[in-house]
């Protein structure tokens, strides 16, 4: 599976992103990718009263732009797309849920979900982030195959819960998404570090698009999208702003690592 990673730099104007979306899943397609995955709130960054207006139902019916332009690119380039996080409608309007939305190459919705750990800090230089005063949490592990390979989604600050990815492992999933949109503060010190350890203690690829540069109410996010393989090894990852990273996964030399070093059989639970 020749997958890619889309690292964006989002701002407040929805019309704008989408169009970025466009542009860099119409790259990453035009290079040979079959599965783009765009990161944590790729439509829109902004104040919380706009995202709840542009939270969006997933039924398919009568889809909002977010869902509609998901759709089209998928349906235009033949590729399968995720959606890393976007506004879904909850029952609490005030608060819509943080939604990964994986669209096939025919534009259907093939498997959503919804973030489960949300991101409620005071990080070491002051910062306070209150994720859950604006969102509602989900409850569900998800996966979905792509290829013949299943996939495990989950987003951002998921990646400090091993336990969430024990359950994507045991649903059969061979590589885990992660969009993001980490804080420069922690993604200095632990982005790295983590997406490694969930690669290596599962044996599993890892596939994490992420948000760069600055953005409205101050935010500011850590970049580097990239691609870890079973090994704990990054074999893909963005530079300085938006753009792309590409790589082949390779389910033959995931098999070979976990025959040489079968950790996994070995567990005790």
């Amino acid at each position: 599976m020749r997958a890619a990673v889309v690292q964006l730099n989002t701002q407040d104007d929805l019309d704008h992103n989408l169009e970025r979306v466009r542009h860099w899943v119409a790259r990453a397609a035009a290079e040979g990718a079959q599965f783009v995955t765009l990161p944590e709130n790729f439509a829109y960054m902004g104040e919380e009263a706009r995202k709840r207006e542009l939270a969006e139902h997933l039924d398919g019916a009568f889809p909002g732009p977010v869902l509609a332009t998901l759709s089209e690119i998928a349906t235009k380039h033949g590729v399968w797309v995720l959606g890393g996080g976007m506004p879904e409608r909850s029952e609490d309007l005030a608060r819509p849920f943080n939604t990964s939305v994986l669209v096939d190459p025919r534009g259907a919705i093939a498997a959503a979900y919804r973030k489960v750990h949300l991101f409620d800090v005071t990080l070491p230089d002051g910062t306070t982030h209150r994720e859950s005063a604006a969102t509602s949490p989900g409850s569900e592990a998800v996966t979905a195959e792509i290829f013949g390979a299943r996939v495990g989604l989950s987003i951002c600050y998921d990646l400090r819960f091993p336990e969430l990815y024990r359950r994507l492992l045991d649903q059969g999933a061979r590589v885990f998404t992660v969009p993001s949109a980490f804080t420069v503060t922690t993604g200095k010190d632990h982005w790295h570090a983590l997406l490694r350890a969930r690669a290596i203690e599962n044996q599993v690829y890892v596939l994490a698009p992420a948000q760069h540069g600055k953005h409205p109410r101050g935010r500011s996010t850590y970049g580097k999208a990239l691609i870890v393989d079973p090994w704990g090894e990054v074999i893909a990852q963005c530079s300085e702003g938006e753009g792309i990273a590409m790589a082949t996964l390779d389910f033959g030399h995931q098999d070979r690592i976990r025959t040489a070093l079968p950790a996994l059989l070995h567990r005790t639970w």
